[in-house]
């Protein structure tokens, strides 16, 4: 079978073995926003000379995506997710199924503020096997990371939180953005004073500034402010974080992971990191419980 993770920006293709073992991946820049709607011509041009089934999980099932799946409503075990899988045909591969996945959403009563999730709930789903039964809370960085928990291999309450597009409008479109500068390296004190800064009082908008002033009293370098920056807007997302167990899952990107291992081990919190490779795992285990798939 082929798992597919297409997010807005990129995707990434998943050759399974039976075992659910990757056996080849394939990666490409054209993300939902980026293929003009050319969703059957990039999937064939990217794994065309692959054979089996395709499951599709990510903003490809989104309003702005292929075709739009409604969210299921937290909590959500992977039964749910493979049932609700809707089947596609392109006119390139007549009798070839391809499987698209659903999203979840929670906080959706009528007083409640609801959140999303596309994508992050496969790799949840790869992570709740590997984790077994207990609850548990991941962590899956990213421009709007998502912190989510586990229970007993269901997918229930959940937060989006915007840190990594926050930090990017903060260095591009800022005065903050005029004091910094990269020099290609990562400065782990500075992170980590931000990171301590982060539970002073004053609060978030007040704090902020601090990387205008400690530059003009030169006690943080423009090289430096940057991890500094990064280290205080991650302080803060971990510090909201309501009943933080003793250990995090970190699941994604292996830099952005270490980065948030950091600032929780700051905060005397053990991150575990898992690779991104967990959304073939969880795209595997959907198509065997709708047995599509051996295992």
């Amino acid at each position: 079978m082929i798992a597919v993770d297409w997010g807005s920006s990129s995707l990434r293709a998943y050759l399974l073995g039976d075992d659910g073992r990757v056996l080849a991946t394939r990666r490409d820049p054209r993300g939902v926003l980026g293929c003009d709607g050319r969703y059957a011509e990039v999937l064939v041009e990217l794994v065309g000379d692959w054979t089996g089934e395709i499951f599709l999980s990510g903003m490809i099932g989104s309003r702005n995506g292929w075709i739009e799946l409604p969210y299921l409503p937290a909590p959500a075990d992977a039964a749910a997710f493979a049932t609700a899988m809707h089947r596609h045909e392109i006119a390139q591969w007549p009798g070839r199924g391809l499987w698209f996945v659903p999203g979840l959403s929670c906080g959706s009563s009528e007083d409640a503020v609801p959140d999303v999730m596309r994508g992050e709930e496969t790799q949840l789903i790869g992570l709740a096997a590997l984790l077994g039964a207990g609850r548990h809370l991941a962590c899956l960085p990213g421009t709007h990371s998502k912190w989510a928990w586990l229970d007993d291999g269901r997918l229930g309450e959940f937060a989006t939180v915007m840190t990594g597009e926050l930090y990017a409008v903060l260095r591009q479109h800022s005065l903050l953005g005029r004091v910094m500068r990269d020099d290609g390296g990562f400065d782990e004190a500075a992170f980590v004073q931000g990171v301590d800064y982060s539970g002073t009082p004053g609060g978030l908008a007040h704090q902020l500034f601090g990387a205008r002033t400690l530059g003009l009293f030169g006690k943080l370098s423009e090289t430096a402010a940057p991890a500094w920056l990064s280290g205080l807007l991650l302080g803060h997302e971990i510090r909201h974080r309501q009943g933080l167990p003793a250990q995090v899952h970190l699941v994604g990107n292996a830099a952005l992971a270490a980065r948030y291992g950091a600032a929780l081990a700051q905060l005397g919190i053990q991150g575990l990191a898992h690779g991104e490779d967990l959304a073939a795992a969880g795209l595997h285990r959907l198509a065997r419980l709708r047995h599509l798939a051996a295992g």
